[in-house]
């Protein structure tokens, strides 16, 4: 964060660049290295997150033989509840000072496109539909990225299993923001626990997922940077646990404070 960037803004008291350690369960299972293949969540079934048990894998990541990564990781957090995710995944993407909050390490720059500009609609329909357009480092590598959130059903979440006040699912399509690739999908699915709420998150990069953006022509330039999107490697994969890791655990300490400071100034 630049001097004076948080001058006037309300929110300037959550910043806080100082981030905890990351969680003994991720530095587990980053020391275990990459994970069997068939013990991975395939996008296909992103809905059974919504089952009430825990999955074999929860936490690390995985390479497959097509150059794509799985990356999965659960996220404990105390106080909050699925409602005030959907209100950050809205809230933040419209101003880089928010986007900073979540990562005072990593993030750098966020610009929003689409979605409703209906501020009676609720918290989730806000931002889908809707492209974040974002800067940030994974690891030492800059990425400069268009997140594009999809409706839950696109992953396979039913309406029923997404009450608000019970669990949400945030959905999105990874793409460049530079040129028009998209190479991979998330989920962070967030559901009520006692205390608080939990958040698995999942992703699918690489490999195979890598595709043109729809309307976009193949040049040499594009599949130069294709290719090097198919192959994703172990150092990026771990990046990838590590950054997820300590953005929604960073988040989780401030979020309920903030959200209930918003909501007391509607």
């Amino acid at each position: 964060m630049r001097a004076g960037e948080l001058d006037g803004k309300w929110y300037a008291k959550y910043w806080n660049p100082v981030m905890a350690p990351l969680p003994e369960h991720i530095k587990e299972a980053i020391g275990l290295g990459p994970q069997a293949p068939p013990l991975c969540l395939s996008p296909d079934n992103a809905a059974t997150l919504s089952d009430t048990s825990y999955q074999e894998f929860e936490n690390g990541y995985s390479l497959f033989s097509d150059g794509s990564m799985h990356v999965a990781t659960l996220t404990r957090m105390p106080r909050v509840s699925p409602v005030m995710v959907d209100w950050w995944f809205w809230w933040h993407a419209t101003e880089t000072q928010r986007y900073k909050l979540w990562h005072p390490r990593a993030h750098l720059y966020t610009e929003w496109s689409g979605g409703t500009v209906d501020q009676s609609a609720p918290y989730r329909d806000r931002y889908i539909g809707g492209t974040s357009f974002v800067d940030e480092y994974v690891g030492s590598s800059l990425g400069e990225l268009a997140i594009q959130f999809v409706h839950p059903g696109r992953l396979g979440f039913s309406d029923n299993s997404l009450d608000p006040d019970q669990a949400t699912a945030i959905c999105a399509t990874v793409g460049l923001s530079s040129v028009p690739l998209d190479w991979g999908h998330l989920v962070h699915y967030v559901r009520r626990v006692k205390g608080g709420a939990e958040m698995r998150s999942r992703f699918w990069m690489g490999g195979k997922y890598v595709a043109l953006r729809a309307g976009a022509s193949l040049t040499d330039e594009l599949e130069t940077v294709a290719e090097g999107l198919r192959r994703l490697g172990d150092g990026h994969a771990r990046a990838m646990v590590v950054h997820c890791s300590r953005e929604m655990n960073h988040l989780a300490a401030f979020l309920p404070d903030i959200f209930e400071e918003f909501r007391r100034s509607e």
